[in-house]
C-alpha cells in the first residue's frame, strides 16, 4: 500500500451407476449448473458425428435433423470437401438478443447461464444461479473459461446495483428488448469488461440425458463429498477418488454446496465436469455409438437448449473446441482472494468485487501469451501505470471551485494522463472511480494515493468512451486538500 497523499500547494474406483426408477423423470430448469452447452451439446449432438466424418461421411450427409420452430435447413459448411446441410437461424425463441455474424477467426465468448430451480418451482421469474463466461481463440487455439458468483453487487445497466444473478431476471419481468439474456450479457460486459458475442442456456434434464448417452463422465474426487440428487433419489457420499458417475449424480455433484460461501468450490467442480465431458467424449471409442445417435440425442435435447448462436456458427465452433489441447484451455474462478464478503443495504450476502484483482484473474483466461503476475502489482507499480496509459477524467463533484484543475496537475505530476477536468453532474460526499475499460494497475495505484476505498470503485465497461477511468472528486478529497 503506497502512503496517502495530499495535493501539493498548487501541485477409479466403482462406478456410480444410474438407479433404476419406473418414475419418468421430471423436465426442469437447469439449477445451478452452468454447463458448457457449446461443447456438450454441439460437440456431443452435432460435432461428434461430424469428428467422425472422415471415416463415415454417409451416415452424417444422411442425417434427417427436424429444425427447431422458426428455424429452417438453410445453411451449408464443408467437412473433408464435402458439403453438409445444418438448419439456420439461432436457436432461440423469437425476441431474443440478436448476435452479430461471426468470422470464423475472430476471439469468440460466450455467456453461459443456468437458472436457479428454486424459482422455477415456485412459478416465479428465474434469476440465473451460475454464469460462466467461456472464450475461444482461434488464432492461438486456445480457450478459457471464468466463474463468476452469483452474489456479485454489479451495477446493471438500468436497475443500480445488485447481485449480478438479478440481470436476468430483470429483463425477464420488464419485457426488455432480448430479454434476460441480454441485460445479463450486457451486465456481465460492464462488471468483466470484454465484450460477449453470444448467450446460452441449458436445462437439468438435456444436460442429465447428454451425461448418460456417453456412458457419463470420470471425475477425480479430491475429497469427501455427499451429494443430493434432485428428486426422490437418495444422498450419496464419495470418498476421495476416481468415480464414473451417470448424469443424475454428475448434476448433483456440481451443484452440491457443503456450506455457505461454498460457491468458489461449486464453481471449480463445474469447470471439472464441463472438462471431463470433453474428454469422455473425444475417446475414440465414443464415436461410433455417438455419431449413429447424435441425430436423436439432438433431437430430444433441442428444446433445452437456448442460444443467440446459429446451429452453423456453434458447429463451426464446436470444430473448433474438440481440436484444441486440453494444455490450452484455461480456468479461472473469482474466488475469496477477489471480493469482500459485505451485507446489501437489505440485509442480503453480498461480495464486493476487488475491480483490479479481478481483472488479472480475467486476464489470466482471455490474454493469449502469459497472463500478469500480481506480483507485479508489488514490484514496480508505476512503471505499469506508465504501461497502460490510461487516459482519466478528472471530474469535480465537490462545492471547492478548481479542485480538478488542481488535482489534475497533481496527477499529470505522478506521470498520468488526465485528458479532460470537468465538473461533475452531481455533488459527492466520497470521491469514487469509474472503471470504463480495463486499467487495473492504473486503478490500483489512484485508490491507493487517493485512499478510495474498494466499494467505490464501479466497473461500468465502456469500450467506445473517449477515457479509460472518470474520477470523481468528492468533498473528501477537497477536506483534505484545501485550496490555498
Amino acid at each position: 500500500m503506497l502512503s496517502p497523499c495530499r495535493l501539493p500547494k498548487w501541485t477409479e474406483q466403482t462406478p456410480m451407476t444410474q438407479k433404476n426408477t419406473s418414475q419418468p423423470r421430471r423436465r426442469v430448469v437447469f439449477d445451478r449448473l452452468t454447463i458448457l452447452l457449446l461443447i456438450v451439446f454441439v460437440i456431443l449432438a452435432i460435432v461428434t458425428g461430424v469428428a467422425v466424418f472422415r471415416l463415415v461421411k454417409n451416415t452424417v450427409a444422411g442425417w434427417n435433423i427436424t429444425p427447431l420452430e422458426g428455424v429452417s435447413i438453410q445453411s451449408t459448411t464443408t467437412v473433408n470437401g464435402t458439403p453438409v446441410s445444418l438448419p439456420g437461424g439461432a436457436l432461440q425463441p423469437e425476441g431474443g438478443p440478436t448476435a452479430e455474424p461471426w468470422d470464423g477467426n475472430s476471439r469468440v465468448t460466450i455467456l453461459l447461464m443456468g437458472l436457479d430451480y428454486r424459482d422455477w418451482e415456485a412459478g416465479e421469474v428465474p434469476r440465473t444461479d451460475s454464469m460462466i463466461l467461456l472464450t475461444i481463440d482461434p488464432m492461438t487455439s486456445s480457450a478459457g473459461m471464468l466463474s463468476i458468483p452469483r452474489d456479485m453487487w454489479v451495477n446493471i445497466p438500468g436497475y443500480d446495483y445488485y447481485k449480478i444473478n438479478q440481470a436476468y431476471y430483470f429483463g425477464e419481468l420488464d419485457q426488455l428488448p432480448g430479454g434476460g439474456p441480454a441485460l445479463a450479457v450486457k451486465t456481465v460486459e460492464s462488471f468483466i469488461g470484454v465484450p460477449i458475442n453470444y448467450y446460452a442456456q441449458i436445462d437439468f434434464g438435456a444436460f442429465v440425458r447428454v451425461i448418460d448417452e456417453i456412458g457419463g463422465v470420470k471425475i477425480d474426487v479430491p475429497e469427501k463429498i455427499t451429494i443430493d440428487p434432485i428428486g426422490d433419489s437418495p444422498k450419496v457420499t464419495l470418498e476421495p477418488g476416481r468415480y464414473t458417475l451417470n448424469g443424475e449424480l454428475a448434476l448433483a455433484y456440481a451443484r452440491s454446496r457443503k456450506g455457505s460461501g461454498d460457491d468458489f468450490a461449486r464453481a471449480e467442480r463445474q469447470q471439472q465436469v464441463i472438462l471431463a465431458v470433453r474428454d469422455r467424449i473425444l475417446q475414440f471409442d465414443q464415436m461410433p455409438s455417438l455419431v449413429t445417435k447424435a441425430p436423436k440425442i439432438y433431437q430430444e435435447i433441442s428444446s433445452g437448449l437456448q442460444t443467440n448462436l446459429t446451429f452453423d456458427q456453434a458447429f463451426r465452433l464446436g470444430l473448433l473446441a474438440m481440436e484444441l489441447p486440453a494444455e490450452n484451455i484455461r480456468k479461472a474462478v473469482i474466488g475469496p482472494s477477489e471480493v469482500e464478503f459485505a451485507k446489501s443495504p437489505d440485509g442480503l450476502d453480498i461480495l464486493i468485487p476487488y475491480p483490479d484483482r479481478i481483472r488479472l484473474v480475467r486476464d489470466q483466461v482471455f490474454t493469449s501469451g502469459d497472463s500478469i503476475s500480481p506480483i507485479a502489482l508489488t514490484e514496480d507499480l508505476k512503471s505499469q501505470v506508465a504501461t497502460e496509459a490510461a487516459r482519466i477524467s478528472v471530474q469535480n463533484g465537490s462545492y471547492t471551485t478548481g479542485l480538478a484543475a488542481l488535482t489534475a496537475e497533481f496527477f499529470r505530476s505522478q506521470g498520468l494522463t488526465v485528458t479532460e477536468e470537468t465538473n461533475a453532474s452531481d455533488i459527492y460526499s466520497v470521491t469514487t472511480i469509474y472503471v470504463l475499460s480495463g486499467k487495473p494497475y492504473t486503478v490500483r495505484y489512484l485508490a491507493d494515493i487517493m485512499q478510495v476505498e474498494n466499494i467505490r470503485i464501479y466497473n461500468r465497461y465502456e469500450p467506445t468512451a473517449s477515457v479509460d477511468l472518470i474520477v470523481t472528486l468528492g468533498t473528501d478529497w477537497a477536506d483534505a486538500n484545501p485550496m490555498p
